[in-house]
């Protein structure tokens, strides 16, 4: 049973809010990766509401905390951290092994290319299966992709990507980054590298960074991002792998812990299957 038919049973087989409905609540919430503090905290203004507005029933209750959890996600304005084809922009996808960057930035070439003229930077050039699984993802779907040799300086994969950007009116630049694992101090000094390269390029230039993170991992992901937030500002979040196992509560650490809302999910290995994120629609699916 997935967590969203879980959550849906809960409300639907319980009746009074007794002391037990909401300890139980508070655990199933912790199961679906709020993490432990966020749980006993929306738990509480939960109950604290209830009795305040004097409300009684199970369904009442799913209500008045997708109000809660709405309150939750209304971190800064999304569109401030979004693309705009008005302004030359460069979007920086980080994270660790195995999310899916790769695919992602292909998948928002894709996205872009709608009304746009993207360019993709190949600059995970640790593994030479990452610069030719993007080039052939450039192929496909007709979209340029400045690439140098394995092992080479990613940095100026970036930085020969703004300058082929520049001369040739594309917009935005999407650079793939190496997998770097959040515990390795030395790689994150490498990304810092390609964070200040990006920064001095153009200071008129739009500058994103995008954490792409699995939204089956967890707990984790809330290390990874708070790993990389602390090394890199960042701008916001990609879900990857959201048609899957995935419980949904990261959604809500993110935001409330870190103050990183979720931008776009991915829910399917298709280049169109990569949305933009909608919070109202989210928490309904998260409620059952």
């Amino acid at each position: 049973m997935s967590f969203s038919d879980r959550i849906k049973s809960f409300f639907g087989i319980k009746t009074g809010l007794t002391d037990a409905f909401f300890e139980d609540l508070q655990d199933l919430l912790v199961e679906g990766d709020f993490g432990a503090a966020l749980a006993v905290q929306c738990v509480d203004a939960l109950q604290a509401r209830a009795k305040k507005e004097k409300i009684s029933t199970a369904e009442e209750a799913r209500k008045l905390l997708a109000l809660i959890l709405c309150e939750y996600l209304a971190v800064e304005k999304q569109e401030n951290k979004l693309f705009s084809a008005a302004e030359p922009t460069a979007i920086l996808l980080l994270g660790v092994n195995g999310v899916g960057k790769t695919t992602t930035a292909a998948k928002f070439a894709c996205l872009f290319k709608k009304n746009a003229k993207p360019l993709l930077a190949a600059a995970d050039t640790f593994r030479a299966a990452a610069i030719d699984q993007l080039i052939l993802h450039g192929e496909r779907l007709d979209v340029r992709v400045v690439a140098h040799k394995q092992h080479g300086d990613a940095a100026a994969v970036v930085f020969d990507a703004l300058e082929a950007a520049k001369a040739g009116n594309y917009n935005p630049v999407i650079a793939d980054t190496a997998g770097r694992m959040h515990t390795k101090s030395a790689l994150v000094e490498e990304l810092k590298k390609i964070d200040r390269v990006v920064a001095r390029f153009d200071a008129q230039m739009r500058y994103l960074k995008y954490l792409v993170l699995d939204s089956t991992t967890g707990s984790n992901a809330f290390v990874q991002a708070e790993t990389f937030h602390e090394a890199v500002k960042l701008d916001g979040v990609v879900l990857t792998k959201m048609d899957s196992s995935a419980k949904g509560g990261i959604v809500f650490s993110l935001a409330a812990k870190l103050r990183l809302p979720v931008l776009f999910v991915c829910d399917g290995e298709k280049y169109e299957n990569l949305h933009q994120f909608n919070a109202d629609e989210y928490i309904r699916e998260f409620l059952g």
